[in-house]
């Protein structure tokens, strides 16, 4: 510290000591820089494994030591596989991007990259040395296999509670892959004719009309069969189907007429409606309706065009059907009475009926879809639970068809989720079949009827305009099913934590 100046004082020798200057008080801040105009700070990434939150798959035992370089590209093939067989089965971009994630995370990947886009699926993951690996697969056909998703399902989570064995969990999927379909072809074959048969009855027909829609549905499923295997795109398919389905029904209800069949007008809607929610593409709309709000934008859409494209083929075969039997009927003065399709309501049957077809729809769904014998029921009885909400919405006079279909769809996507985790499976298999009696049909059937007919009804002439807009309506309750199954699914996410742990310390 230096001294101060020496000055002489009074007797000429000394110092004087000079005074210090209290310091100045700190300036305030200026306003830019003050802390609450001040944003926050730059965070890391999350790692991957946090996308696992709000799945089956949470708290999953992450491997703590990173894999060795020799095992990475094995783990990560592993993971790629389990991704390439559930977007085989129909899952959804969500649930194979969280199974590949969990995968992954049970091998000790940490640094992974998932990317799916329609059909392909990308991963990228770096090793402890900084290596990428990157691996590619494409699907290029889907099936409807819901016990072998079940098992893949069963797959990740034996993997994520227990210990990982890289030998053992490949000869494990290898397995699964070539285990042999679950139900015979002749039996998912004649489920289709089930489920049209029993979705006639829903909304009103009789049991001769059953018969002719399942008998329809039969014909229907063969002719896609025969023209898939000449390479008939799927378009084709839908529009030649729903070309049989109003022939088929059209040639009952003509016998009907005659006395020949006791078929009424009615059923003759009911008898196409049955034929037309066998073909709508009703898995792939919950699908690309929960990919693009999960930020599959792309996927979603994709998919979302093949819906529209698979509609518009049942839409153009239906119409074309009916112009070709309204024609007929003309020519051969058959003197036929139009079908009242227009004053039919979209569930006419007791309350009772339509609630027991609706189980016999639920049944016959996933044995179409090919789940397990232990899940046909439960899908059943919930087929029947999301009828019977919709049905009681559907009485309230301030709510109308599309509220009901979506509160049904919600319940539906909810229970659905929490009975699945409890029994093993991922909640589509339950979701998938038991909406299938929530399918709008019947609407389909009415506006192309009012666009192609042209006649006059008690309520008004038929006209394009009318059509078009109940085809609309038609559309908003199947986008209004995918909205309300899956927001139904993620408000019971929180409530399946106990129920996953308790499952996973069984599998431990």
């Amino acid at each position: 510290m230096a001294l101060p100046e020496p000055v002489c004082g009074a007797a000429g020798h000394g110092f004087l000591m000079v005074q210090q200057t209290p310091p100045l008080p700190p300036r305030r801040p200026a306003l830019r820089h003050s802390r609450i105009w001040r944003g926050e700070d730059i965070t890391d990434t999350l790692p991957m494994v946090d996308a696992l939150r709000h799945t089956p798959y949470r708290d999953a035992r992450v491997r703590q030591a990173a894999a060795e370089e020799r095992d990475a590209r094995a783990s990560l093939d592993l993971a790629l596989r389990v991704g390439e067989l559930m977007l085989r089965c129909g899952a959804g971009a969500p649930q194979v991007e969280s199974s590949v994630i969990a995968v992954a995370a049970a091998a000790g990947l940490d640094h992974l990259e998932v990317d799916i886009t329609l059909q392909s699926l990308l991963v990228q993951c770096t090793t402890a040395s900084g290596q990428p690996i990157t691996m590619l697969r494409v699907v290029r056909s889907a099936t409807r296999d819901f016990a072998r998703l079940t098992a893949v399902h069963e797959f990740v989570e034996n993997l994520v509670a227990g210990s990982y064995d890289l030998e053992a969990a490949a000869a494990r999927l290898r397995e699964i892959r070539r285990a042999p379909r679950f139900w015979p072809s002749w039996a998912v074959r004649g489920s289709l004719g089930v489920l049209a048969a029993a979705v006639a009855v829903m909304l009103g027909a009789g049991p001769v009309a059953g018969l002719v829609a399942g008998l329809s549905s039969l014909l229907v499923g063969y002719a896609a069969r025969t023209l898939g295997r000449h390479g008939l795109p799927d378009f084709y398919q839908s529009a030649i189907g729903g070309l049989f389905a109003t022939v088929m029904a059209w040639g009952a209800f003509s016998l009907g007429a005659n006395g020949w069949l006791p078929v009424s007008s009615d059923e003759f809607a009911f008898i196409v409606a049955g034929g037309i929610t066998v073909l709508l593409p009703g898995r792939t709309v919950a699908s690309a309706f929960e990919d693009a709000i999960s930020g599959y934008s792309v996927t979603g859409a994709g998919r979302m065009f093949g819906v529209f494209l698979t509609t518009a083929g049942i839409i153009l075969g239906v119409a074309t059907g009916l112009s070709m039997t309204l024609a007929l009927t003309s020519a051969f003065d058959l003197q036929l009475v139009s079908p009242s399709v227009m004053s039919t309501r979209a569930l006419s049957a007791p309350v009772g009926l339509a609630v027991g077809g609706a189980f016999v729809v639920g049944l016959s769904g996933a044995v179409s879809l090919r789940s397990r014998r232990r899940l046909v029921v439960p899908a059943g009885l919930l087929s029947a639970t999301g009828v019977a909400v919709s049905l009681g919405v559907d009485r309230l006079e301030a709510l109308g068809q599309l509220a009901a279909a979506g509160v049904a769809a919600t319940v539906l996507g909810c229970v659905g989720r929490l009975v699945a985790l409890r029994m093993g499976a991922p909640a589509m298999v339950l979701v998938v079949p038991a909406s299938y009696g929530l399918l709008p049909g019947l609407a389909i059937f009415r506006g192309l009827y009012e666009m192609v007919n042209g006649s006059s009804s008690d309520s008004g002439s038929l006209s394009l305009q009318g059509g078009i807009t109940t085809l609309l309506g038609a559309m908003a309750v199947l986008l209004a099913i995918a909205a309300g199954s899956v927001l139904g699914e993620f408000m019971a996410a929180p409530f399946d934590r106990r129920m996953v742990q308790k499952r996973r310390v069984r599998r431990r």
